[in-house]
């Protein structure tokens, strides 16, 4: 079945306002074309859209129907036309990303950029916060830590306070942060976070025996299969944390460091770097205002 453009863009704008006046003044057009083009489609449709009501719209239950429907197609249309529009030539931009983050924040972000940036043809690699920018070509690279890295350029993301996390089983019966002596304490590469948190908390620190892992990556999933107790930066698990693999049962968190966005000084700045860079800090400042 043929539908005239013009025809499903009126519909579309009129259901989103429920009103001809304010539809056909977004569309440029008067409202007896806008209601005209309405007309037709239901015509052609065989079916009506709208209920007439004394002030705006109201949509039939095959209007309902129809809505996503169009709103999704324009909205594709949109973004292939603005690509089409964008006459900068591709850049590759490669980067460096420890792995926790990028799993945990850029890959759920990763459409958002390339429909944000479509000039940029992103690589990306992950490591566990042990890069070297020169030896591996990267232009950037995303790490952890307190920012001071020689000849390294560092641009703060977001902080990542890291708190305990376990499997929803081993979180029954911890009452204080001593309950955790009786429970394996998972390690990450950094010897002292365990002995920092129970000072922070205020509690003698156990011996420490759980077993090491170089990654949060897989020191998240030991946790939530039930290996042990973990600290973990929450704000890379909050998938888990909603799926319910993984439960934080103390509020009491420790501060260690940050995400930062690193590039050697001696790298000037690419189009495709700048983009990225700008991308990322406004993404960052969005979900900091979201907590």
């Amino acid at each position: 079945m043929h539908l005239p453009l013009n025809a499903l863009r009126a519909f579309e704008a009129s259901a989103r306002h429920l009103n001809l006046t304010r539809a056909a003044a977004e569309l440029h057009v008067t409202q007896t074309a806008v209601s005209q083009h309405i007309r037709k489609l239901e015509d052609r449709l065989g079916k009506p859209l709208f209920r007439r009501l004394p002030r705006g719209l109201a949509l039939t239950d095959e209007g309902q129907a129809l809505l996503p429907v169009v709103a999704e197609s324009f909205a594709n249309l949109e973004r292939a036309l603005e690509t089409l529009g964008d006459t900068r030539p591709r850049e590759v931009l490669t980067v460096g990303a420890v792995g926790t983050f990028a799993v945990g924040w850029l890959l759920p972000r990763l459409r958002d950029f390339q429909q944000a940036c479509p000039f940029v043809d992103l690589r990306l690699l992950t490591n566990n916060n042990r890069v070297d920018m020169a030896g591996e070509g990267l232009d950037c690279a995303i790490r952890f830590g307190d920012g001071a890295w020689h000849g390294t350029h560092a641009e703060r993301i977001m902080d990542a306070p890291m708190s305990v996390m376990c499997s929803p089983a081993l979180a029954h019966g911890l009452r204080t942060a001593a309950d955790l002596a009786r429970q394996p304490l998972l390690r990450s590469y950094r010897t002292d976070e365990w002995t920092a948190w129970f000072d922070a908390a205020g509690t003698p620190c156990p011996v420490v025996r759980g077993a090491v892992f170089d990654s949060s990556l897989t020191l998240a999933e030991a946790a939530a299969q039930g290996a042990g107790m973990a600290l973990l930066p929450v704000s890379m698990f909050e998938r888990e944390l909603q799926q319910g693999r993984l439960v934080q049962p103390f509020v009491q968190a420790l501060h260690r460091g940050a995400y930062w966005l690193t590039r050697l000084q001696t790298r000037p700045p690419t189009g495709a770097m700048t983009a990225f860079s700008t991308w990322l800090m406004a993404e960052a400042r969005i979900g900091q205002a979201e907590i």
